[in-house]
C-alpha cells in the first residue's frame, strides 16, 4: 500500500467521521470538502455526481411533503397505529411490518419516525422492552428501501440488470419477497433470543423511573384529520400504482416481446392489440425521469384537490428531512465516487479474483461502503458499474444474479449509531432500553441491521439463481 493511497484513505474517512460528529447536513458539506482535498491536493479526477439520485429524491419528498400537508401522512399513520393497537402482542412483528410497508410505499425510511413514539407506547402498555420491535421495525424501515418501486436505488438497479435480462416485475418480486422475508426472521430471533423479558424487570428501566424519567403512558385524543387526507392518500397510491405499471411496460426483457405479439395480432386484424399498440409505443421516457415527473404529477394533483397551501410546504418535517438527506447523499456520494474512480482498475481486479469465485464477497463490500457513503442508491451507483464490467457481465449475464442477490446488503447504514431514524429511537424511547453502548458501535440496532441483510442477501441467491 503506497502512501499516497493511505493519504487518500485518511481524507475519505477522515471527513465522514468529521461530518458525523457534527451531525446533520454536516456530512455533505464536509464530503465537498474530501472531494476538494482529494482533486486540489492529491492528484484525484472528481468522480460524478449523482445527480439522478438526488434528484429522484427530491421528486419522492415533493409528493410525500405534499401528501402530509393535506393530512393523508398522518392518516396512513393512524392506520399502522389502529393496527398495533388491536394486536399489541405482535407488535414485534407487526411493527417492521408497518415501517416494512409504508417505506415500499413512500421510497423513504424516514417516514419511521412518525411511528417510533407509537411503538414505544404499544411496547410500554404491554410491559415489552421497547429496543425489541423497535430496533428491528426502525431496520426494515431501511431494508424495505430495496424493495420500494419508487426509491432512487431500486430505480437505479432495474436500469443497470435490464440489459442483463431481468425483468422489472421480476426484479421487484424477488426483492420484496427476500427482504420481508429476511427482517421476518430477523425480528423471530431479536425476540427469541436477544431481547427478553418484561419491561418491569428491566434495570436500565427500573432506575429511569426511580428518577422520573419516564413519560407516564397516556392516549390522548387525536386531533380531527383534514377532510382531504384520505383523497390525498387515494392520490399517492395510485400514482406509485401507475409508476409500477409503467415501469413494467418500458422493461425490454417485457416490452420487446409484448410488442412483437401485439404487431401480429394486429396484422391478423385485431382491433384491440392495435389500440393496445398504440398506447405502448408513446412509452418513451426513461424510469427515472417516468418516476420523477410521475412524482411531481401526484404531488401537483394533491395540491389541487386537497387544496394544500403551498407556501407551507417547506416547512413540513418531511421536506426538511428530504431536503437534508439530499445535501448528505451530494457531499458523501460524490466524495465516494471520486475515490471509486480513483481505484477502479484495483476494483475491478479485486471483482475478477474473488468476487467472481465467492460471490457472497460482494454483499460485504456492499454492506460496509454503503456505511460510508450514507445512501442505498449512491453505493449501488458508486460499486455496481465497476462489477458489472469486471465480470464482463454483458458477455456473461448469468452471473448478474450476484447483484440481484447481493443488492439488500447496501442498506448498511446501521453500522455506525449515526443515521438520523437510528438516533430518532435512542432518543424517543425513554425508558433507556434502546441505546448506544460505551464502544460506539455497540448499539441497539446493529445486530437486528445484520441479521436482516444476512437473510435477506442468502433469501436473495436462492431466489436468483432460480430466475438466473
Amino acid at each position: 500500500m503506497d502512501i499516497l493511497l493511505i493519504l487518500r484513505l485518511v481524507v475519505l474517512f477522515g471527513v465522514i467521521f468529521f461530518g458525523i460528529r457534527l451531525g446533520g447536513m454536516a456530512i455533505g458539506y464536509t464530503g465537498g470538502l474530501g472531494v476538494i482535498i482529494l482533486t486540489v491536493f492529491l492528484g484525484m479526477n472528481a468522480g460524478a455526481i449523482p445527480t439522478d439520485v438526488i434528484l429522484i429524491i427530491m421528486s419522492v419528498i415533493a409528493a410525500i411533503t405534499a401528501l402530509q400537508k393535506a393530512g393523508g401522512l398522518d392518516y396512513m399513520v393512524r392506520v399502522a397505529e389502529h393496527i398495533l393497537r388491536n394486536h399489541p402482542r405482535h407488535i414485534n412483528y407487526l411493527a417492521p411490518t408497518v415501517t416494512y410497508v409504508m417505506t415500499v410505499l413512500a421510497g423513504t425510511g424516514h417516514t419511521a419516525f412518525a411511528m417510533i413514539p407509537v411503538i414505544v407506547e404499544v411496547a410500554k402498555e404491554q410491559d415489552i422492552k421497547p429496543v425489541a420491535p423497535l430496533s428491528i421495525a426502525v431496520v426494515s424501515g431501511q431494508v424495505a428501501i430495496t424493495a420500494s418501486p419508487v426509491s432512487a436505488a431500486v430505480v437505479y438497479m432495474t436500469g443497470a440488470l435490464e440489459p442483463l435480462g431481468w425483468s422489472y416485475p421480476a426484479l421487484l418480486g424477488i426483492w420484496i419477497l427476500t427482504t420481508y422475508v429476511g427482517c421476518m426472521i430477523a425480528a423471530f430471533i431479536m425476540s427469541t433470543f436477544f431481547y427478553k423479558g418484561k419491561l418491569s424487570e428491566d434495570p436500565t428501566y427500573l432506575e429511569r423511573v426511580k428518577e422520573g424519567l419516564i413519560a407516564p403512558i397516556h392516549s390522548e385524543k387525536k386531533a380531527e384529520l383534514p377532510a382531504t387526507a384520505k383523497s390525498s392518500v387515494a392520490i399517492f397510491l395510485s400514482g406509485v400504482l401507475l409508476v409500477v405499471i409503467y415501469a413494467t411496460f418500458i422493461s425490454d426483457v417485457i416490452r420487446v416481446p409484448l410488442v412483437a405479439s401485439l404487431q401480429e395480432s394486429v396484422a391478423q386484424g385485431s382491433t384491440m392489440a392495435a389500440a393496445f399498440l398504440t398506447v405502448l409505443e408513446p412509452l418513451k421516457l426513461a424510469r427515472d425521469g417516468a418516476i420523477m415527473s410521475f412524482m411531481l404529477l401526484i404531488a401537483t394533483l394533491i395540491v389541487i384537490k386537497c387544496k394544500v397551501p403551498t407556501g407551507e410546504l417547506a416547512d413540513t418535517p418531511t421536506f426538511k428531512s428530504g431536503m437534508t438527506a439530499c445535501i448528505c447523499v451530494l457531499g458523501v456520494a460524490w466524495l465516494g465516487n471520486t475515490f471509486v474512480a480513483g481505484y477502479t482498475a484495483q476494483i475491478e481486479t479485486f471483482s475478477q479474483e474473488i468476487i467472481s469465485q465467492y460471490p457472497g464477497v460482494l454483499a460485504v463490500v456492499l454492506f460496509f461502503i454503503s456505511a460510508l457513503l450514507y445512501s442505498q442508491a449512491a453505493t449501488a451507483k458508486a460499486l455496481v458499474p465497476v462489477i458489472i464490467v469486471a465480470l464482463n457481465m454483458e458477455v456473461h449475464p448469468e452471473l448478474s444474479y450476484i447483484l440481484v442477490a447481493s443488492f439488500a446488503a447496501v442498506s448498511g447504514l446501521f453500522i455506525l449509531p449515526t443515521y438520523p431514524t437510528l438516533l430518532g429511537a435512542v432518543q424517543m424511547d425513554d425508558t433507556g432500553t434502546t441505546k448506544i453502548g460505551k464502544f460506539v458501535f455497540n448499539h441497539s440496532l446493529l445486530i437486528p441491521c445484520c441479521l436482516s441483510i444476512f437473510f435477506s442477501v442468502v433469501l436473495g441467491f436462492a431466489a436468483a439463481s432460480v430466475f438466473a
